[in-house]
């Protein structure tokens, strides 16, 4: 396990999955991360690479190859070792490997870093293409933050509040997990949307394009929650397990496969092409309050 804290924050990381575990505004005395209980969810903030959700038949293809992956990838199950420390931040990196190569034919190199800034958390990934060929990846974020964050409220006294007004539908998943191919009327002329738990049993809210870069969750009944900022994702994910005491907010750069997908990996919807020996780096932010 790894920490990081500064006057007002505290968190702690795991090497497996470079994942978050915990998140505190020490000055508050305010946990702000899921428990992990696994009567609900046992993750708390997995990363999600080189895919974001699942595949058609847990598969793809590349260059006539057929190739099995598993939901959100293999990062977020794989030791990473810590390749920087500062006073501020921490970074996690991760290599491919003969087992990688078997299921993901790309070296690569992906990195993750978290560094703390006043009541701030900024993650950062960053992507190397190790190799002599192009490659093709997502990636995303999955944290959960706890909800109610006090113990005098509910989960449905929370909202959320978009920095934009949005006009965006939310499309719905497939039984299998995949998307399907019109949006159903979620956010119209709004910058509000009230949680409740009932809205997430027929599994996230995933979004598409929207016109707010911060999402903040927030209640009228106390002055604290969390603003995440997310400049240059695409595609979003809202998701709570059934009945559990969790919100999590999902920048994504990638999303599943839709229901009537090639299957080709270059073809995926908002998957990322990266030539031999380049870089690419997005990062998101949460401010605590």
């Amino acid at each position: 396990m790894q920490y990081l804290s500064n006057e007002q924050l505290s968190i702690s990381i795991a090497e497996k999955g470079a994942e978050l575990q915990s998140i505190r505004r020490t000055d508050l005395q305010l946990d702000y991360l899921w428990s992990g209980d696994a009567a609900f969810w046992g993750k708390k903030s997995p990363v999600l690479f080189p895919i974001v959700g699942g595949l058609k038949n847990n598969q793809y293809t590349h260059q006539g190859k057929a190739y099995q992956l598993g939901r959100h990838g293999f990062a977020r199950d794989q030791v990473f070792e810590v390749s920087a420390q500062t006073t501020d931040s921490i970074t996690f990196t991760l290599r491919d490997s003969e087992t990688s190569l078997a299921v993901y034919p790309f070296p690569f190199q992906f990195s993750v870093r978290y560094q703390l800034s006043g009541d701030t958390l900024a993650v950062s990934y960053i992507v190397k293409n190790t190799g002599d060929s192009e490659m093709w990846f997502s990636v995303g974020a999955h944290p959960a933050f706890k909800l109610p964050l006090t113990g005098d409220t509910a989960f449905d006294d929370y909202y959320l509040q978009f920095s934009d007004t949005e006009n965006t539908g939310r499309w719905p998943l497939s039984p299998d997990g995949l998307i399907e191919l019109k949006p159903g009327p979620l956010l119209e002329n709004t910058r509000k949307l009230a949680l409740n738990k009932p809205m997430f049993y027929a599994d996230a809210l995933v979004l598409k394009h929207m016109a707010s870069d911060e999402i903040t969750i927030k209640s009228d009944k106390h002055a604290h929650g969390v603003t995440m900022r997310y400049d240059g994702f695409p595609f979003f994910g809202i998701w709570s397990a059934k009945d559990a005491d969790f919100l999590c907010l999902e920048p994504w750069c990638g999303i599943a496969d839709a229901v009537n997908t090639s299957g080709e990996l270059s073809d995926k919807e908002g998957i990322i092409q990266l030539s031999a020996g380049d870089t690419w780096a997005k990062q998101w932010s949460v401010k605590f309050f």
